[in-house]
């Protein structure tokens, strides 16, 4: 089994150590690198290749949206999951849009933090539907947000059944309840997924996510019965 590279980025030593005796005891996680802030990341990805970065957000020189959006527009990026403190912040959806896999709460429970770092690592974005919601609903603007049209223009670019796909991705749903509700595999389902982030150049199914919901096409949208 190979282990998962993961570099820790955090100004405040004591939660690096935290974070480190808590994800080093996983035997499939291996602790390639630790930074005390944002300018510090790009080399030391270059020099330990991690799989994964788990991003602070505050940091004093360069902040972990910044240091994220830097790292995801590379052609080689890591998954980026950042650290936050917040249910719902601006910042974090600004991570997502940028690239990020996902977030998780300072004080979320060490296996959750573990179970997180592997999602990710294993290309599954870590960001429940109720969480996806409730980050849209927190930032959004008024109808006239020019993000809208922007939104539209891009996923004139999808065929129907891609675009019925997107809206289901932005409902929070998995691969096989999307391929249960409109009658297909799960390996179509899955083909049609890689489709809409190739032709809209998007890094993961949250961006999917965020498109949809900028677009208007989530707004009368049920919601999944799994959020209850």
């Amino acid at each position: 089994m190979t282990a998962i590279r993961l570099l820790l980025v955090d100004d405040d030593p004591l939660v690096r150590a935290g974070l480190a005796l808590m994800l080093g005891g996983a035997e499939d996680i291996e602790i390639v690198g630790e930074a005390a802030d944002g300018e510090e990341v790009a080399a030391l990805v270059d020099s330990a290749r991690p799989d994964v970065v788990l991003m602070d957000i505050r940091m004093p020189v360069v902040d972990g949206l910044e240091a994220t959006e830097q790292l995801r527009a590379r052609p080689d990026a890591p998954e980026v999951v950042v650290l936050t403190t917040f249910h719902a912040d601006a910042q974090v959806l600004r991570a997502l849009r940028a690239g990020a896999a996902g977030f998780v709460l300072k004080d979320t429970a060490p296996a959750e933090i573990v179970d997180a770092v592997r999602r990710v690592a294993a290309g599954d974005p870590v960001l429940s539907p109720a969480v996806t919601r409730r980050l849209m609903d927190h930032t959004a603007a008024s109808a006239a947000d020019p993000r809208k049209a922007a939104a539209l223009e891009r996923l004139a670019a999808l065929g129907d059944r891609e675009r019925e796909v997107a809206v289901a991705v932005g409902r929070g749903l998995p691969n096989a309840a999307i391929a249960r509700d409109l009658y297909m595999s799960v390996a179509t389902t899955k083909a049609h997924v890689s489709r809409i982030l190739t032709k809209l150049d998007l890094n993961n199914r949250v961006q999917i996510a965020l498109l949809a919901h900028d677009a208007g096409l989530l707004d009368d949208e049920p919601t999944d019965p799994g959020e209850a």
